[in-house]
């Protein structure tokens, strides 16, 4: 069955055939029995822009209640346009390249099931983030993943041409990489360019970190490689920016021939999307750089707050160029099994986190057996109260 393939894919089904909770579900009902704090889940613990808020509330009294366009509002789909033109140079047909989904979640299921066949290869970065795994099995693809190996975790291109071949429908990546914080430099994604225009694959790229990257690294989008246009699809959503992942507005930029094939898929999906949310997130895409600029800055500094009780925990790791999250190893502290260590960090110092092999392959698990993932998309206060609980660590016996 469909969702016995998906749950088997995601190593969600159990010996006795049933499914299993994802290791989200396991650490958030952990923290809950606990009291620890929850660094497991990347959901940020404020709202977004009050400016934002307004809009959605205006929308909501001025009757923008019934289902909209499901290719999305024009005014959202024009502010994305202008959005891609503004950060990344991008020439962006709202009528024809845009597409409003139910998050980038949706974005990527709708892609994934438009373009591959059953039995057709899917090329990811591993550490994979699980709602990938579930979406290629889902579609009847088989899953090749090429491993980003630690400390550094960057894309080895020797191992991205092997795994690149005739049978690869489409190479899913998402930059900045979700759980490690990788930023891709503009030769790793012209190498992965390359390879799909080699064999005749799509390109599609998650980014919905794009403004979440720091220490003055830049992020690329894929359009803006040469030869990639034609062949990328280019996934996003206001959550990650904004703080308003539970509002579930993303989007996608294709060529018309890749986006209208997504559409044919999504329309019996959800088919529409958050009517009164649309208009104000393209509030918010028009927002001064300011907003932008202050958003990372805010993250930047929680993953500084949080680091320094990791740093002074004894964990060994560089600061996250990008996204929500912080990668760390525990071998320092004499960990080799992360797994085992995230299950007793609640009843040891109350802080939740995620071993980063549960995003791995079996067969790459290894690499990162003494790895964690700690989210620092929280209140100053939560994340200095973790920093101090985390550092209680170097006085264990």
């Amino acid at each position: 069955m469909p969702w016995q393939r998906t749950a088997h894919a995601a190593g969600l089904l159990g010996a006795d055939g049933r499914p299993a909770p994802n290791v989200f579900t396991e650490m958030t009902a952990l923290a809950q029995r606990t009291g620890a704090i929850n660094l497991g889940q990347g959901f940020p613990d404020t709202d977004g822009p009050q400016v934002v808020l307004e809009a959605a509330r205006s929308a909501i009294l001025a009757g923008a209640n019934q289902y909209p366009p499901g290719l999305g509002v024009p005014v959202l789909r024009e502010a994305i346009a202008r959005h891609q033109h503004r950060f990344h140079g991008i020439t962006v047909d709202p009528d024809r390249e845009v597409l409003v989904t139910t998050g980038a979640t949706e974005a990527l299921a709708a892609t994934l099931l438009a373009l591959v066949r059953p039995g057709d290869e899917v090329v990811t970065l591993d550490p994979t983030y699980d709602a990938y795994t579930a979406l290629i099995a889902l579609a009847g693809g088989r899953h090749v993943r090429v491993p980003l190996a630690p400390p550094d975790f960057r894309l080895p291109l020797d191992r991205l041409a092997t795994a690149v071949t005739d049978r690869t429908a489409v190479i899913l990546v998402n930059n900045p990489h979700n759980p490690t914080g990788t930023v891709l430099t503009q030769a790793e994604l012209a190498a992965i360019v390359a390879a799909a225009e080699q064999h005749d694959a799509i390109v599609v790229v998650d980014e919905v970190y794009e403004h979440l990257v720091f220490d003055g690294v830049r992020h690329t989008t894929i359009a803006a490689i040469p030869g990639a246009a034609e062949r990328s699809v280019t996934i996003s959503s206001a959550g990650k920016t904004f703080s308003l992942t539970g509002w579930k507005i993303g989007w996608l930029v294709a060529p018309q021939p890749l986006r209208d094939a997504v559409l044919t898929v999504k329309q019996y999906l959800t088919f529409a999307t958050g009517a009164p949310l649309q208009p104000a997130i393209a509030e918010g895409l028009d927002q001064p750089d300011a907003l932008f600029v202050g958003v990372r800055d805010r993250l930047q500094h929680g993953r500084d707050l949080l680091a320094a009780g990791l740093a002074r925990a004894g964990f060994a790791f560089a600061p996250a160029p990008a996204t929500y999250f912080q990668a760390v190893d525990a071998a320092p502290l004499g960990v080799a099994d992360a797994a085992r260590l995230a299950r007793e960090l609640p009843e040891q110092v109350g802080v939740v986190g995620i071993p980063l092999s549960a995003f791995a392959a079996p067969e790459h698990a290894d690499l990162y057996r003494s790895w964690l993932r700690f989210a620092f998309c929280k209140r100053d206060t939560v994340l200095q109260e973790a920093s101090d609980r985390l550092a209680r660590l170097a006085m264990r016996d």
